[in-house]
Protein backbone atom coordinates (compact mmCIF):
# COMPACT_ATOMS: atom_id res chain seq x y z
CA UNK A 1 0.00 0.00 0.00
CA UNK A 2 2.70 2.37 1.08
CA UNK A 3 4.31 1.29 -2.33
CA UNK A 4 1.57 2.25 -4.42
CA UNK A 5 0.74 5.60 -2.50
CA UNK A 6 4.84 6.59 -2.82
CA UNK A 7 4.53 5.96 -6.73
CA UNK A 8 1.36 7.87 -7.37
CA UNK A 9 2.94 11.30 -4.78
CA UNK A 10 6.14 10.38 -7.44
CA UNK A 11 4.04 10.19 -10.78
CA UNK A 12 2.06 13.51 -9.66
CA UNK A 13 5.03 15.40 -8.50
CA UNK A 14 6.62 14.90 -12.23
CA UNK A 15 3.52 15.82 -13.56
CA UNK A 16 3.53 19.06 -11.53
CA UNK A 17 7.04 19.42 -12.41
CA UNK A 18 6.05 19.15 -16.10
CA UNK A 19 3.26 21.42 -16.11
CA UNK A 20 5.30 23.74 -14.70
CA UNK A 21 8.05 23.82 -17.08
CA UNK A 22 6.07 23.25 -20.02
CA UNK A 23 3.06 25.77 -19.45
CA UNK A 24 5.40 29.07 -19.77
CA UNK A 25 6.93 27.12 -22.70
CA UNK A 26 3.86 26.58 -24.18
CA UNK A 27 2.44 30.16 -23.33
CA UNK A 28 5.73 31.82 -25.31
CA UNK A 29 4.94 28.94 -27.97
CA UNK A 30 1.25 30.37 -28.40
CA UNK A 31 2.38 33.82 -28.53
CA UNK A 32 4.94 33.37 -31.24
CA UNK A 33 2.51 31.46 -33.49
CA UNK A 34 0.08 34.60 -32.88
CA UNK A 35 2.06 36.89 -33.57
CA UNK A 36 3.25 35.43 -37.13
CA UNK A 37 -0.30 34.67 -38.31
CA UNK A 38 -0.27 38.50 -38.01
CA UNK A 39 2.74 39.29 -39.81
CA UNK A 40 1.48 37.06 -42.43
CA UNK A 41 -1.60 38.80 -42.49
CA UNK A 42 -0.22 42.27 -43.11
CA UNK A 43 2.75 41.17 -45.21
CA UNK A 44 0.35 39.38 -47.80
CA UNK A 45 -1.99 43.09 -47.64
CA UNK A 46 1.18 44.88 -48.20
CA UNK A 47 2.51 42.66 -51.11
CA UNK A 48 -1.70 42.85 -52.66
CA UNK A 49 -1.09 46.82 -52.68
CA UNK A 50 2.40 46.85 -53.90
CA UNK A 51 1.08 44.42 -57.03
CA UNK A 52 -1.61 46.03 -57.43
CA UNK A 53 0.41 49.34 -58.66
CA UNK A 54 3.19 47.34 -60.35
CA UNK A 55 1.34 44.86 -61.76
CA UNK A 56 -2.43 46.15 -62.54
CA UNK A 57 -3.16 43.42 -64.98
CA UNK A 58 -1.96 40.35 -63.11
CA UNK A 59 -4.41 39.85 -60.24
CA UNK A 60 -3.51 35.91 -60.37
CA UNK A 61 -0.05 36.22 -60.06
CA UNK A 62 -0.59 38.71 -57.35
CA UNK A 63 -2.49 36.51 -55.24
CA UNK A 64 0.15 34.18 -55.90
CA UNK A 65 2.81 36.37 -54.71
CA UNK A 66 0.97 37.35 -51.24
CA UNK A 67 -0.03 33.39 -50.98
CA UNK A 68 3.65 32.45 -51.09
CA UNK A 69 4.56 35.10 -48.56
CA UNK A 70 1.76 34.44 -46.10
CA UNK A 71 2.44 30.70 -46.09
CA UNK A 72 6.17 31.43 -45.91
CA UNK A 73 5.49 33.50 -42.35
CA UNK A 74 3.33 30.85 -41.15
CA UNK A 75 5.82 28.10 -41.38
CA UNK A 76 8.16 30.25 -39.90
CA UNK A 77 5.99 30.83 -37.17
CA UNK A 78 5.18 27.42 -36.64
CA UNK A 79 8.83 26.24 -36.76
CA UNK A 80 9.80 28.69 -34.42
CA UNK A 81 6.92 27.58 -31.94
CA UNK A 82 8.17 23.79 -31.83
CA UNK A 83 11.33 25.24 -30.93
CA UNK A 84 10.06 27.09 -28.37
CA UNK A 85 8.52 24.18 -26.56
CA UNK A 86 11.33 21.81 -27.26
CA UNK A 87 10.12 19.95 -30.08
CA UNK A 88 13.36 20.14 -31.86
CA UNK A 89 13.55 16.34 -32.97
CA UNK A 90 9.87 16.87 -34.25
CA UNK A 91 10.94 19.62 -36.17
CA UNK A 92 13.54 17.65 -37.67
CA UNK A 93 11.32 14.70 -38.69
CA UNK A 94 9.05 17.04 -40.06
CA UNK A 95 12.02 18.69 -42.46
CA UNK A 96 13.09 15.16 -43.51
CA UNK A 97 9.89 13.66 -44.03
CA UNK A 98 8.74 16.80 -46.30
CA UNK A 99 12.00 16.52 -48.07
CA UNK A 100 10.89 13.05 -48.63
CA UNK A 101 7.45 13.64 -49.83
CA UNK A 102 8.79 16.73 -52.34
CA UNK A 103 10.68 14.59 -53.91
CA UNK A 104 7.92 11.98 -54.59
CA UNK A 105 5.88 14.74 -55.41
CA UNK A 106 8.50 16.07 -58.00
CA UNK A 107 8.53 12.80 -59.92
CA UNK A 108 4.67 12.00 -59.62
CA UNK A 109 3.73 16.07 -60.68
CA UNK A 110 6.87 16.56 -62.66
CA UNK A 111 4.99 17.47 -65.73
CA UNK A 112 1.92 19.08 -63.98
CA UNK A 113 4.63 21.35 -62.21
CA UNK A 114 6.46 22.17 -66.22
CA UNK A 115 3.00 23.22 -67.31
CA UNK A 116 2.47 25.71 -64.54
CA UNK A 117 5.69 27.28 -64.40
CA UNK A 118 5.47 27.89 -68.46
CA UNK A 119 2.18 29.31 -67.77
CA UNK A 120 3.23 31.58 -65.15
CA UNK A 121 5.95 33.01 -67.62
CA UNK A 122 2.81 33.63 -70.47
CA UNK A 123 1.49 35.47 -67.52
CA UNK A 124 4.04 37.36 -66.97
CA UNK A 125 5.50 37.76 -70.73
CA UNK A 126 2.12 38.50 -72.80
CA UNK A 127 3.33 36.70 -76.21
CA UNK A 128 -0.36 36.64 -76.80
CA UNK A 129 -3.38 37.12 -75.04
CA UNK A 130 -7.30 35.95 -75.88
CA UNK A 131 -8.44 37.09 -78.90
CA UNK A 132 -4.98 36.51 -81.06
CA UNK A 133 -4.37 34.74 -83.95
CA UNK A 134 -1.77 32.43 -83.60
CA UNK A 135 -0.07 28.90 -84.16
CA UNK A 136 1.30 26.97 -82.40
CA UNK A 137 2.49 23.50 -82.55
CA UNK A 138 0.80 23.64 -86.00
CA UNK A 139 -2.51 24.73 -84.40
CA UNK A 140 -3.47 27.61 -86.18
CA UNK A 141 -6.58 29.23 -84.39
CA UNK A 142 -7.80 32.13 -81.73
CA UNK A 143 -7.01 32.36 -78.49
CA UNK A 144 -9.81 31.32 -76.64
CA UNK A 145 -8.33 30.77 -73.20
CA UNK A 146 -5.32 31.62 -71.67
CA UNK A 147 -5.19 28.93 -68.46
CA UNK A 148 -2.23 27.75 -66.18
CA UNK A 149 -2.14 24.67 -67.39
CA UNK A 150 -2.92 24.33 -70.42
CA UNK A 151 -3.76 27.27 -73.41
CA UNK A 152 -7.18 26.76 -75.29
CA UNK A 153 -7.12 27.39 -79.16
CA UNK A 154 -9.81 27.52 -81.86
CA UNK A 155 -9.10 26.47 -84.49
CA UNK A 156 -10.55 27.41 -88.00
CA UNK A 157 -12.76 24.17 -88.33
CA UNK A 158 -14.13 24.98 -85.12
CA UNK A 159 -12.51 22.89 -82.91
CA UNK A 160 -10.94 23.60 -79.60
CA UNK A 161 -7.48 22.44 -78.90
CA UNK A 162 -5.96 22.29 -75.78
CA UNK A 163 -1.93 22.96 -75.66
CA UNK A 164 0.00 22.12 -72.65
CA UNK A 165 2.16 25.05 -71.91
CA UNK A 166 5.16 23.64 -71.41
CA UNK A 167 4.81 22.75 -75.25
CA UNK A 168 4.21 26.85 -75.92
CA UNK A 169 7.51 27.34 -74.55
CA UNK A 170 9.56 24.09 -76.29
CA UNK A 171 9.14 25.18 -79.35
CA UNK A 172 8.24 28.29 -81.65
CA UNK A 173 5.25 29.80 -82.26
CA UNK A 174 3.56 32.63 -84.22
CA UNK A 175 1.52 35.23 -83.10
CA UNK A 176 -0.13 37.33 -85.77
CA UNK A 177 -2.13 39.61 -84.27
CA UNK A 178 0.89 41.42 -82.89
CA UNK A 179 1.24 43.91 -85.60
CA UNK A 180 -2.80 44.19 -86.46
CA UNK A 181 -1.03 43.38 -90.13
CA UNK A 182 -0.09 40.93 -92.08
CA UNK A 183 1.41 39.94 -95.45
CA UNK A 184 0.18 38.03 -98.06
CA UNK A 185 2.11 35.67 -100.53
CA UNK A 186 0.74 35.19 -103.88
CA UNK A 187 2.98 32.68 -105.82
CA UNK A 188 2.29 31.66 -109.37
CA UNK A 189 4.39 31.33 -112.42
CA UNK A 190 4.25 32.29 -116.28
CA UNK A 191 4.83 31.12 -119.57
CA UNK A 192 8.04 31.19 -121.47
CA UNK A 193 6.86 33.79 -124.20
CA UNK A 194 5.92 36.76 -121.82
CA UNK A 195 7.67 39.74 -120.95
CA UNK A 196 8.82 39.67 -117.59
CA UNK A 197 8.82 43.31 -117.08
CA UNK A 198 5.18 43.62 -118.13
CA UNK A 199 4.35 41.03 -116.09
CA UNK A 200 6.09 42.44 -113.28
CA UNK A 201 4.26 46.13 -113.57
CA UNK A 202 0.54 44.25 -114.56
CA UNK A 203 1.10 43.05 -110.88
CA UNK A 204 2.01 45.37 -109.13
CA UNK A 205 -0.51 47.62 -110.71
CA UNK A 206 -3.61 45.26 -110.12
CA UNK A 207 -2.47 44.39 -106.51
CA UNK A 208 -1.97 48.02 -105.67
CA UNK A 209 -6.29 48.36 -106.41
CA UNK A 210 -7.25 46.14 -103.83
CA UNK A 211 -9.26 47.30 -100.84
CA UNK A 212 -7.76 45.72 -98.46
CA UNK A 213 -4.14 46.36 -99.21
CA UNK A 214 -2.19 49.18 -96.69
CA UNK A 215 -1.52 52.12 -98.02
CA UNK A 216 1.94 53.01 -96.39
CA UNK A 217 3.43 49.85 -96.87
CA UNK A 218 5.39 48.55 -100.40
CA UNK A 219 3.98 45.50 -102.87
CA UNK A 220 7.24 43.44 -103.58
CA UNK A 221 6.76 41.27 -106.64
CA UNK A 222 9.95 38.62 -107.31
CA UNK A 223 11.21 36.25 -110.30
CA UNK A 224 11.86 33.17 -107.81
CA UNK A 225 12.85 30.32 -110.43
CA UNK A 226 12.66 28.93 -113.87
CA UNK A 227 10.99 26.03 -113.54
CA UNK A 228 9.71 23.49 -116.21
CA UNK A 229 7.63 25.01 -118.09
CA UNK A 230 7.61 28.50 -116.15
CA UNK A 231 8.41 31.32 -114.63
CA UNK A 232 7.93 31.22 -111.15
CA UNK A 233 6.94 34.42 -109.07
CA UNK A 234 6.37 35.63 -105.44
CA UNK A 235 3.89 38.59 -105.08
CA UNK A 236 4.00 39.90 -101.63
CA UNK A 237 1.48 43.05 -99.88
CA UNK A 238 0.61 43.70 -96.64
CA UNK A 239 -3.24 44.13 -95.35
CA UNK A 240 -4.71 45.29 -92.25
CA UNK A 241 -5.02 42.01 -90.18
CA UNK A 242 -8.14 41.30 -87.26
CA UNK A 243 -8.80 37.82 -88.02
CA UNK A 244 -8.64 35.01 -90.53
CA UNK A 245 -11.47 36.25 -92.78
CA UNK A 246 -9.31 39.39 -93.52
CA UNK A 247 -6.19 37.35 -94.93
CA UNK A 248 -8.12 34.81 -96.89
CA UNK A 249 -10.57 37.34 -98.47
CA UNK A 250 -7.22 39.54 -99.50
CA UNK A 251 -5.93 36.13 -100.91
CA UNK A 252 -8.82 35.76 -102.96
CA UNK A 253 -9.65 39.01 -104.28
CA UNK A 254 -5.85 39.41 -105.87
CA UNK A 255 -6.24 36.15 -107.77
CA UNK A 256 -9.38 37.20 -109.11
CA UNK A 257 -8.02 40.40 -109.75
CA UNK A 258 -4.55 39.18 -111.44
CA UNK A 259 -6.11 36.45 -113.36
CA UNK A 260 -9.09 38.61 -115.08
CA UNK A 261 -5.88 41.30 -115.88
CA UNK A 262 -3.87 38.96 -116.84
CA UNK A 263 -6.10 37.88 -119.78
CA UNK A 264 -6.74 41.28 -120.36
CA UNK A 265 -3.07 41.84 -121.34
CA UNK A 266 -2.53 38.20 -122.86
CA UNK A 267 -0.46 37.21 -120.14
CA UNK A 268 -0.20 33.47 -119.53
CA UNK A 269 -0.37 31.60 -116.38
CA UNK A 270 1.33 28.66 -117.09
CA UNK A 271 0.73 24.82 -116.22
CA UNK A 272 2.79 22.37 -116.64
CA UNK A 273 3.49 21.13 -119.78
CA UNK A 274 4.75 17.60 -120.83
CA UNK A 275 7.60 17.84 -124.04
CA UNK A 276 7.73 14.29 -126.09
CA UNK A 277 10.91 14.02 -127.89
CA UNK A 278 10.51 11.35 -130.29
CA UNK A 279 13.56 11.95 -132.38
CA UNK A 280 16.29 10.41 -129.95
CA UNK A 281 18.31 7.15 -131.03
CA UNK A 282 16.13 4.45 -131.96
CA UNK A 283 13.14 6.83 -131.95
CA UNK A 284 10.69 7.65 -134.45
CA UNK A 285 9.56 11.45 -135.78
CA UNK A 286 6.22 11.48 -135.87
CA UNK A 287 5.70 14.32 -138.88
CA UNK A 288 7.94 12.67 -141.60
CA UNK A 289 5.97 9.34 -141.58
CA UNK A 290 2.09 9.06 -142.22
CA UNK A 291 0.63 7.60 -139.09
CA UNK A 292 -1.70 4.94 -140.01
CA UNK A 293 -4.35 3.05 -137.44
CA UNK A 294 -5.11 -0.83 -138.17
CA UNK A 295 -8.60 -1.91 -137.88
Amino acid sequence: MNTTLTYFKDLIHKWEESILTWLPKGFLAIVVLIVFVVLARIAKNLTLKFCAKTIKTQNDISGIIGSLIYFYFILTGVFLALQTIGLEKVLTHLLAGAGIVGIIAGFAFKDIASNIFAGLLLKIQHPFKKGDWVNIDNCYGVVANVGWITTTVKTIPGQEVFIPNQIIYSNTFTNFSTYHKRRVILKSGVSYGDDLEHVKNVAIDEVKKLEELLPNEEVDFYFTEIGNSTYNFQLRFWIKFNNNNDFQKAMSNSIIRIKKRFEQENISIAYPVTTLDFGVKGGVNLFDKEITIKQ
